[in-house]
């Protein structure tokens, strides 16, 4: 034995001699400085973990644990497994070391000598990694020299801890925390003596099979005198390497959100966000709370967006799905799905701004007929029925269809287009002509988070800002005008209007708050999307519910299906403040209105008032009845052409009124007795004598005929 270690001494003075300078070895507080685990953490406004998401697929670690936070009876098995005299040496254990010399001289290679402390030192060092399967004598000795360092300035508790964080114990686990958690479901402090061996047993072997894992537990646990069975051992490895090492995330609140704001970031980092945790479980809760019972009805899918209406910083994101092994990650807050009736507030914004209609005026109930390119539009009521002429504060509030669609013709699709698109809508990249009136019923595509913003705008007075999901890195995001204050107060206004809203809804349902809230429902043809979308002086809410692969619900409503969950977040949020009815803006007026209902009290912008200077017709609303839009007519045969005319007619007219054919107001007789018919593309308009346009359609005459002088 003294001859031995006399030989390693010499090769050791040889090797010091010829062997390039050693790099400074880094202290702990660095290397524990610098571990990054591959989970990124999402966090809330105040700190709190809302999410971890793995991000870095090279291996697999968790946080740094302490020592103290580690079963003792893991430490004293891996101590045993890797350096039994870990504590009684200073770097290197020359009994070791002269063991295995003597083993290799006359076996043949076995188990090497390093200690934990020159374990850890080439983990710290890459040069000090084997380039094949053994170390180079070099690296040995530098191996050595880097132990006595770290042995002369770090104790060996932190040695043995920074070890054990390190260390790969199966397959890409590294560092106890991951190993304990993928393995055991266990933090470390938890593990038992058994599950200690086996865990201590893997370090030599990190690719070992369960066959191959227990044999060297069992050992190990005799080594150790705990009475543990060769069965038991056999049992837990099985069960631990047998499968797949899952490791369950410690929060999972907001997966989706997570792989929004977590991906592409650097592993181990902590991404802060506005949300608020408290709130985000109740969303979570809520949704899983509605949506379960939903499923006998075919509804798979809910999602959640909560904003705050002054700074526009989300406080809850939630997706919820049924199928999570199907779509776990898909986002419902950011799919894009029809929108149904919740485009109508913002048509109807529109046209109070362009003094186009009040809440006073009164829309034709009655079944319509459109002709268009591809044939008659025939708009239907949600129920089939229809009321008559209804005034737009009833026909917004109990969400009507073939009004909407009249005052979309009024107001014109490129018109309404133009302030969805202000509104922060992507994907309206078509014309008018492509979406048509259908426009009004919400025939295109959005998003929760396209919706809810929109609505925040006209919680803000008709302000638009963008949302914020991370903590702002300057005061004051741009943002943009969209509606004027009036236009928005009187859209929101009708919004809250529970008496408006009786007509579709009844006074008794889940819009129904104890606070002044405005809110609108929506569904999309044949029952595919689900919406309620409301909004207090202080938060915006909006609900999504349905199935990501578009299969249609079974008789699910607003009402029925988003609305109770929309209820139950806005209750939650003003549990200890209800919330107040915002102020009307100065520019307007009340007056009195006079319409099928009779006499009534109703908010205008001022000059659209009855007997303001605006000039504008109350109550009623007159229409273009005939031809119809994008009417397709001819000449008859049998008929002959000084014979062939056009009668425009109006419907709803109260008073006089001017016709426009191709921008040329037509004169009194042509209105009166008929347009001589000739070929051509033609736009009609109705205006009043002040000069306010009230209806306009396209309609094309085919045939040949001579030219009529009056037309372009």
């Amino acid at each position: 034995m003294v001859r031995t270690t006399a030989w390693i001494a010499a090769l050791a003075i040889v090797a010091a001699a010829s062997a390039p300078a050693l790099a400074a070895v880094p202290s702990y507080e660095l290397v524990r400085g610098m571990h990054r685990p591959s989970e990124s953490l999402l966090v809330d406004r105040h700190g709190e973990v809302l999410h971890e998401l793995r991000t870095d697929p090279r291996s697999r670690r968790l946080a740094w644990v302490e020592i103290d936070a580690i079963s003792p009876a893991l430490l004293q098995a891996v101590v045993m497994a890797e350096d039994r005299r870990f504590f009684a040496h200073g770097g290197v254990d020359f009994r070791a070391v002269a063991a295995a010399a003597v083993q290799r001289w006359v076996v043949g290679p076995q188990r090497g000598a390093s200690t934990i402390t020159m374990q850890l030192a080439a983990m710290l060092d890459p040069g000090l990694r084997p380039a094949g399967n053994r170390r180079t004598f070099l690296q040995k000795w530098r191996q050595a020299q880097a132990a006595w360092e770290i042995e002369g300035s770090w104790d060996k508790r932190r040695i043995l801890e920074a070890y054990l964080n390190r260390v790969y114990f199966s397959g890409e686990l590294q560092g106890i925390h991951a190993a304990a958690r993928a393995l055991f479901g266990k933090s470390p402090h938890g593990l038992d003596r058994v599950e200690s061996i086996l865990l201590a047993a893997l370090i030599r072997a990190p690719n070992a099979g369960a066959g191959a894992a227990a044999p060297r537990a069992a050992l190990l646990g005799r080594s150790l005198g705990w009475n543990i069975s060769e069965e038991k051992i056999r049992e837990l490895a099985f069960q631990a390497l047998g499968g797949v090492k899952f490791i369950a995330p410690q929060a999972g609140m907001a997966p989706q959100l997570a792989q929004r704001l977590l991906k592409g970031k650097p592993a181990g980092g902590e991404v802060p966000t506005t949300l608020d945790g408290e709130l985000q479980r109740l969303v979570v809760e809520r949704l899983a709370v509605h949506l379960d019972p939903l499923r006998a009805r075919n509804v798979g899918e809910g999602a959640v967006l909560v904003a705050a209406n002054r700074t526009g910083e989300v406080l809850a994101y939630a997706s919820r799905t049924s199928a999570p092994e199907r779509s776990r990650f898909v986002d419902g807050v950011a799919a894009r799905r029809q929108a149904g009736s919740t485009l109508k507030p913002f048509l109807y914004a529109e046209a109070f701004e362009q003094r186009l209609l009040t809440p006073a005026t009164l829309l034709d109930d009655s079944p319509l007929d459109l002709g268009l390119p591809g044939g008659i539009y025939q708009p239907r009521s949600y129920d089939g029925t229809h009321v008559g002429p209804v005034s737009v504060r009833t026909a917004l509030a109990a969400s009507m269809n073939i009004p909407a669609v009249k005052a979309a013709q009024l107001l014109g699709v490129e018109t309404f287009l133009g302030s969805l698109r202000r509104l922060g809508v992507e994907g309206l990249s078509e014309s008018g002509d492509f979406y048509g009136p259908s426009l009004a019923l919400g025939t295109a595509d959005v998003t929760l988070w396209e919706l809810v913003n929109a609505y925040r705008a006209l919680a803000n007075g008709g302000w638009w800002s963008p949302l914020q999901l991370e903590p702002p890195r300057q005061a004051g995001a741009a943002g943009r005008r969209v509606f004027s204050e009036e236009a928005a107060f009187l859209a929101a206004d009708i919004l809250s209007d529970r008496q408006a809203r009786y007509l579709g809804f009844g006074l008794e349902n889940a819009l129904s708050t104890r606070f002044w809230t405005a809110v609108k429902t929506g569904t999309s043809k044949d029952m595919r999307d689900n919406w309620c979308v409301g909004f207090s002086r202080e938060f915006t809410v909006g609900v999504w519910v349905g199935n990501y692969a578009g299969e249609p619900m079974w008789d699910v409503s607003g009402v029925a299906g988003a609305a109770p969950i929309w209820r139950d977040i806005m209750d939650h949020l003003h549990r200890r403040q209800p919330g107040r009815p915002p102020a009307p803006p100065g520019g307007l007026v009340r007056g009195t209105a006079s319409g099928g209902s009779g006499r009534t009290i109703e908010w205008f912008i001022r000059g659209t008032e009855p007997g303001g200077q605006g000039g504008y017709p109350l109550p009623g609303l007159a229409r273009i009845a005939y031809p119809p839009d994008e009417a397709i007519l001819s000449f008859d045969p049998d008929i002959p052409r000084d014979r062939q005319k056009i009668l425009f007619r109006a419907a709803g007219a109260g008073e006089a009124l001017n016709w426009m054919l191709n921008g040329r107001f037509l004169p009194a007789e042509a209105a009166a007795n008929g347009w001589p018919v000739t070929p051509g593309r033609f736009t009609l308009s109705l205006y009043t004598l002040a000069g306010v346009r009230l209806d306009e359609v396209r309609f094309t005459v085919r045939g040949k005929a001579a030219r009529d002088p009056g037309s372009r």
